[in-house]
């Protein structure tokens, strides 16, 4: 079944319809083909519910939908992940903000640490910006998630250290930590409801200056074993392990 993402407006419950508009619509009508009657789910990605529907007309610039009934099927984490990524080189990051999204994260924050190969001006940086957040509504639609995942601007390491110090759960994978049974203990602790900060580095890594204001901010290092991961895997694992701790 397809899934597509409303505005709340567009959710009319007194009449029991579900109005989509733009780029979907031609998505429906020309991509996909579906038919009148043809079942859909929709979701506004902020209350966390399945509105299932069925097409009742296809309008030139719209497709009403009749609501059939409501879902209400806890999809989303019951913690919120926000993954810090460090810039990557190339189009990783398209990759890395699909899975993160597929894997649950709530949101991904790009920042221009100082071993970062990639430099975005302003201009470039909103391009991109723009472009992972398609990424992210395209990754929602396709894992079935209730919200479709916010990707911020670019910022500095030391601000998101900062943003991140209203969180309740700070991580930070790091190649010369050790012992994983201490991870794993940092790892279990974790609670359903927190707020969790992931943070992860470029292809060189984290500078050790970086390192030690991370740490001075209450940023937990911890180790993912005895091999060095790509910038791309580092996350998918972390998320991997936070996702089958906590769900449900």
């Amino acid at each position: 079944m397809h899934q597509f993402f409303v505005k709340p407006d567009q959710i009319h419950m007194e009449e029991r319809q579900i109005v989509i508009q733009g780029p979907d619509v031609n998505h429906i009508k020309n991509v996909l083909r579906m038919k009148m009657g043809e079942e859909l789910s929709i979701s506004n990605g902020l209350d966390g519910k399945e509105y299932r529907c069925g097409i009742l007309s296809l309008e030139e610039d719209a497709v009403i939908c009749g609501l059939r009934f409501v879902k209400e099927d806890k999809v989303e984490l019951p913690s919120q992940v926000y993954l810090f990524q460090a810039l990557p080189k190339g189009d990783k990051m398209e990759t890395i903000v699909q899975k993160a999204v597929e894997l649950g994260v709530y949101q991904v924050i790009p920042v221009a640490a100082r071993r970062c190969v990639v430099k975005l001006d302003h201009k470039k940086a909103e391009a991109k910006t723009a472009r992972w957040q398609g990424i992210a509504e395209a990754a929602a639609k396709q894992s079935r998630r209730a919200i479709v995942p916010e990707v911020g601007k670019v910022i500095s390491f030391a601000q998101a250290v900062e943003w991140a110090a209203k969180l309740d759960v700070k991580l930070i994978p790091y190649e010369l930590a050790e012992d994983m049974g201490k991870t794993r203990a940092i790892m279990e602790t974790l609670k359903p409801g927190q707020r969790i900060a992931v943070f992860i580095g470029p292809e060189g890594g984290f500078e050790p200056e970086e390192i030690a204001l991370a740490l001075e901010n209450g940023v937990e290092p911890m180790t993912l074993g005895r091999r060095i991961l790509r910038t791309e895997t580092a996350g998918m694992t972390v998320l991997s392990w936070i996702m089958y701790l906590l769900e449900q």
